[in-house]
């Protein structure tokens, strides 16, 4: 790969102004000619696509909060393990990986600095969600984006610092949007936070929201993706080049695979290691866009300014198939109808003395059909501890 530089136009204190760089032709370097649609980000269905996915993230977030309990958050932060794993995962195993891929590919410059941007980011909403479906730890998944946000304040300059170094001659982890992850991490906590209260005060209303969330979910998915094409257009082919393609689908793949395989290397129950799966393969692709459109003028940086649209895609494919392996595997477990200690110890993370499963303050017996506490799987008796 070769090294990308950028010139002023007028080099009276303008260096650090990205709307007057200018690319110089170097070898590898090869855009095609491109323009942004008219008024771009400024037109009616930019703004009603932003005021939807605001509404629905809100509604989301408030419903995944639902799903939450403080003494279980409380748990993660006094037990960090699942939380440390996750953060090296999301700041070691990502980065690396969009580094490595850039240079399997053999990525130009402007390529390989679209594709490490997108692997600095931290985690995304999205992870919240495909956690819900996959019957991932909601507390930990929360509390891992959470993390990793606000180390993303930190850890995001010190990344691109290090990995563009000797690609770049620009300042690019100056570029880093503060104001956007602080947002990012309000928009999280604030809606988890009233859906943590309602669980508390009114378990059958969070009941309800969980499930109203999720409906509104999918139900805002076809004006979200209709928006989302009108305003693209057909920009986002041209970037459809089999280099980017490999990467875009390999990256997230990558991300998720060894999220699952790390924490289960160190040991961690079935639903942390799902929960850290998703976590990792998912990135903040609204960060990503917006470094982009910071960092590089429109003429340097052309359709790749795409890149995370492109991303995402893959993305969310990748992660509702392993959402769908997953769920087939659990329900095949469920219905072969044989009690497994170890199994069930490993999925739900309780312990085990030989002859019976202790989860918290309720003991489950050896297999039977009914139940005096409200939480149990098909094939146990539930007994006062």
């Amino acid at each position: 790969m070769a090294k990308i530089t950028a010139s002023p136009a007028d080099t009276s204190d303008t260096y650090d102004t990205p709307e007057y760089w200018k690319p110089i032709p170097s070898a590898n370097i090869c855009l095609p000619n491109f323009t942004f649609p008219f008024a771009f980000g400024q037109r009616a269905t930019d703004y009603a696509l932003n005021g939807i996915l605001i509404v629905v993230l809100i509604i989301v977030m408030i419903s995944l909060g639902c799903t939450m309990e403080i003494s279980k958050i409380k748990a993660n932060f006094w037990k960090p393990k699942g939380v440390v794993i996750a953060v090296v995962c999301q700041y070691g195993i990502m980065p690396l990986t969009a580094f490595a891929l850039g240079k399997l590919f053999q990525l130009d410059t402007i390529e390989a600095l679209a594709v490490l941007i997108c692997g600095c980011c931290p985690g995304g909403s999205l992870s919240n969600v495909f956690s819900l479906a996959s019957k991932g730890d909601m507390n930990l998944s929360i509390v891992m984006t959470a993390c990793s946000t606000l180390l993303a304040l930190g850890l995001m300059p010190l990344l691109l610092y290090l990995y563009t170094k000797g690609l770049y001659q620009g300042h690019l982890e100056t570029k880093v949007p503060y104001k956007g992850i602080v947002i990012s991490l309000v928009m999280t906590l604030i809606p988890c936070a009233l859906g943590v209260f309602l669980n508390e005060k009114k378990p059958q209303c969070a009941r309800i929201l969980v499930k109203a969330g999720m409906i509104v979910l999918l139900l805002s998915s076809v004006p979200i993706i209709a928006l989302s094409v009108i305003n693209v257009g057909s920009g986002i082919l041209t970037i459809f080049s089999p280099r980017l393609l490999g990467t875009s689908a390999l990256m997230p793949f990558i991300g998720f695979s060894l999220g699952y395989i790390l924490s289960a290397f160190f040991s961690l129950n079935d639903q942390c290691r799902r929960t850290i799966c998703m976590e990792t393969g998912c990135q903040n692709v609204q960060l990503c866009s917006t470094i982009l459109k910071l960092a590089f003028a429109p003429e340097v940086i052309g359709p790749l300014f795409f890149f995370p649209l492109l991303y995402i895609l893959f993305q969310l494919g990748e992660g509702l198939l392993f959402v769908v392996i997953f769920r087939s595997y659990r329900n095949t477990k469920q219905r072969k109808g044989k009690f497994n200690a170890v199994s069930f110890v490993s999925e739900y993370g309780c312990s085990w003395d030989g002859h019976k499963i202790h989860i918290g303050a309720a003991t489950c017996a050896q297999p039977g059909t009914s139940s005096q506490h409200g939480y149990k799987p098909d094939h146990l008796v539930i007994l006062e501890d």
